[in-house]
């Protein structure tokens, strides 16, 4: 019986400290050849000429010879709003949408997860730090696992370690996102199908949190979940907590008798106390307490 052997393909980047962009394009490329990869990790140009595939390291970006380089003088461009590519970028504008099979889904991912890592890599701040705390970013987890400095200094080892964590990682956004494009039109017609533009009711708990502020009018969402009923209140804004309007101030942390009782609703369950989330047992019950809660 003769037996075939597909040759690993070659993913060269950089040695030395890692960075969420070169472990996140190595991941990608492994998805695009079904983990069939052989990873080095070098900054030696004979070595990077053997690459099938070079990122972040060799000074080119070249997509048709499959380099993907981003720190020569000029950078390797910018996205139409502005953000500039890095090696994760410029693999996912080449295979993005083979991997997904979807230009969508692809565009998306790169929107919610690359540009991200791209706009950090290229040192562009994305956040204002107020006071002493901030944000623990996907950045600083993949740092993390860089061995400290009475650590072994092997680099290489922790990099291809975390490797196959990170293609669970664009898998699973690949899921969520595919998930979530279909329910967009669930979403849209429940909106036109409102009456009430202030309150949407959803036949199923899709994922509504984006599509919704699209829209000005809607306050509240209602959908059912494991037998309960739930309205919450929409966002202002897409990164800010802060809701349009919030349940009423005294149905703050109340659940079941008390919350029963300040709201004369006989199956309300329970208000959170940061006034976005209402429960109860059944549609009438959070369709009286919604309508309670728009004349508040």
């Amino acid at each position: 019986m003769i037996s075939f052997f597909r040759k690993k393909k070659i993913c060269v980047t950089h040695n030395g400290a890692f960075h969420a962009d070169d472990l996140f394009a190595t991941a990608t490329l492994s998805i695009l050849n079904n983990g069939n990869i052989k990873i080095i990790r070098t900054r030696d140009l004979k070595i990077i000429e053997t690459g099938d595939y070079v990122y972040d390291v060799g000074g080119e970006n070249d997509p048709e010879r499959n380099k993907f380089d981003h720190h020569q003088e000029g950078g390797a461009g910018k996205r139409d709003n502005g953000t500039p590519y890095s090696s994760f970028g410029l693999v996912w504008k080449k295979f993005g949408e083979q991997i997904c099979g979807s230009k969508d889904v692809a565009s998306k991912i790169d929107e919610k997860l690359i540009q991200a890592i791209d706009a950090n890599d290229n040192g562009i701040n994305l956040f204002e730090v107020k006071g002493e705390v901030a944000p623990y970013t996907i950045q600083d987890m993949f740092f993390n696992f860089r061995p400290s400095w009475k650590e072994e200094q092997d680099f290489d080892k922790h990099f291809k370690e975390l490797v196959p964590f990170v293609v669970k990682i664009i898998n699973r956004e690949i899921i969520k996102t595919r998930d979530s494009l279909e329910a967009e039109s669930m979403v849209k017609m429940a909106y036109e199908k409102a009456e009430d533009k202030r309150v949407i009711i959803l036949e199923d708990s899709y994922p509504w949190f984006e599509i919704i502020n699209e829209y000005s009018e809607p306050l509240y969402i209602i959908s059912n979940k494991n037998d309960l009923w739930r309205a919450e209140a929409v966002r202002k804004e897409k990164y800010n907590f802060e809701v349009r309007k919030p349940f009423p101030s005294n149905w703050a942390g109340k659940r079941d008798d008390e919350m029963v009782k300040v709201t004369e609703v006989s199956d309300a369950v329970f208000c959170h106390n940061g006034r976005f989330l209402i429960v109860a047992k059944s549609k009438e019950g959070i369709m009286a307490l919604v309508k309670k809660a728009l004349l508040a």
